[in-house]
């Protein structure tokens, strides 16, 4: 038997127009997987940044609105609980592959 390695294929989507619904082939560079991992959680420590900078904002009196703070702390939170997840099942998905005979 024969294994082959999985090939993933980038999806290419194109917009239509209104106006006589003509194909419009936009051209956008594909991200792997990677990419997109780092991102995220570029995204997610700038959160977390801007979460710790309202903080020290609320501490020093110079916030006026105590919801910007609240909001921006549960984003950070949120984004951290998911990359958490994500950590945990990528270690368990890896476990669960050691664990396979072949």
């Amino acid at each position: 038997m024969d294994i082959t390695h999985l090939q993933m294929t980038p999806v290419q989507m194109s917009a239509r127009s209104h106006i006589g619904e003509t194909k419009i082939d936009e051209q956008q560079p594909v991200k792997t997987f990677g990419e997109f991992l780092v991102d995220s959680l570029k995204k997610a420590n700038e959160l977390e940044l801007e979460s710790e900078r309202l903080n020290a904002a609320l501490a020093a009196g110079r916030v006026e609105d105590i919801s910007q703070v609240v909001v921006a702390s549960q984003k950070a939170e949120i984004a951290l609980q998911l990359t958490l997840q994500l950590r945990n099942r990528a270690t368990a998905a890896y476990q669960e592959i050691m664990r396979m005979q072949v």
